[in-house]
């Protein structure tokens, strides 16, 4: 890899996430920008999505329903299961007639090149088109069907691309789901950039290195799985241990992390200082972990004192790991967990 953390991080040789600014892409809906595509001509702007990660994301706007032909305002669309054979189907609110289930379907194909090149996608939640899960499925009488399903084109992608970073905006309010996501899609970006390069296995080894904490903080167990693919790597082909080290990379991410498994990862760095830190410094240090632990303080005290002591006290091990670096400051993802 040519851009390896010691290139792309500071202080400690850790990127500052400002340097990446709007150049990961990233798809979302287009009503969330403010764009006036929504069925009744308006928007649904979200704040935190144009004010705060347009500074990292490159944003690639998309309506299906417009792209399709629709027009803007439109007549309303809803899922709908038939009563014939149960399919849930996009048809017209007011025109039974009007079926735009095969077309919203279809759309991914008609971009798959675009959508092949994105990080994330940002999907609005709610739509018969967008919606990633529990979108509200009529009966043909108008009345809730005993279900819910997914958005006709959001399904197609996820299904297209299982492995892209997706989320709701509605979603994005939750502290850790949010910071899973941008997890996720930062992860994916560096992933695109060492397939780019050309993945071999010493790359591959030395990224593992990389996010190997990250990943603890996340999914343990899915840290370990990965961790013995990597020490296998000699025993397969590499294109298909990559393939398995993303899809296991990906699955861990997705899992919020928790206090308790940050707790482990900022103990486990901790040790590293066990001999160079003074007492008083080593008994400050355990302390504010503990008050994490707690939920006394939040995640970015621990993790500004340990900055702090590896910027004296440069560990090589240590100075590899994404985990104290990755997060945007100006997100403030770790003042919120």
């Amino acid at each position: 890899m040519t851009s390896s953390p010691h290139s792309r991080n500071h202080p400690s040789g850790h990127a500052a996430a400002g340097q990446r600014a709007a150049t990961i892409p990233v798809g979302i809906s287009s009503c969330l920008l403010g764009e006036e595509v929504r069925y009744d001509g308006g928007h649904k702007r979200d704040r935190f999505i144009t004010e705060k990660l347009s500074r990292y994301f490159h944003w690639v706007p998309v309506c299906p329903e417009v792209a399709i032909g629709l027009p803007i305002p439109r007549a309303p669309i809803r899922l709908e299961q038939r009563r014939t054979d149960g399919q849930v189907r996009v048809r017209g609110v007011r025109d039974s007639q009007l079926d735009v289930t095969d077309a919203l379907r279809a759309y991914p194909e008609q971009i798959e090149t675009t959508l092949a090149g994105l990080s994330g996608y940002i999907f609005k939640r709610k739509s018969p088109s967008c919606g990633l899960e529990r979108v509200k499925v009529y009966k043909e009488d108008g009345t809730p069907a005993p279900l819910t399903a997914p958005g006709a084109y959001a399904a197609a992608v996820t299904a297209r691309w299982p492995l892209l970073p997706v989320e709701e905006e509605g979603r994005l309010n939750d502290p850790g789901l949010r910071e899973s996501f941008i997890c996720r899609v930062f992860t994916y970006q560096r992933w695109r950039e060492l397939s780019a390069e050309g993945i071999t296995r010493n790359a591959l080894v030395q990224f593992h290195a990389e996010h190997k904490l990250l990943i603890m903080a996340h999914d343990e167990t899915r840290m370990r799985t990965l961790g013995r693919l990597v020490a296998g790597l000699k025993g397969r082909p590499l294109y298909e241990a990559a393939e398995a080290y993303l899809s296991e990379l990906m699955a861990a991410l997705a899992q919020p992390a928790t206090r308790q498994r940050h707790v482990n990862v900022l103990q486990h760095l901790l040790g590293y200082l066990k001999r160079e830190l003074a007492p008083d410094d080593k008994a400050e240090a355990a302390a504010v972990i503990e008050r994490y632990r707690l939920g006394m303080v939040p995640l970015v005290v621990p993790i500004t004192l340990l900055r702090h002591h590896f910027r004296r006290i440069p560990v090589p091990y240590v100075e590899r790991q994404l985990y104290l670096y990755w997060s945007p400051p100006e997100l403030s993802l770790d003042s919120h967990l």
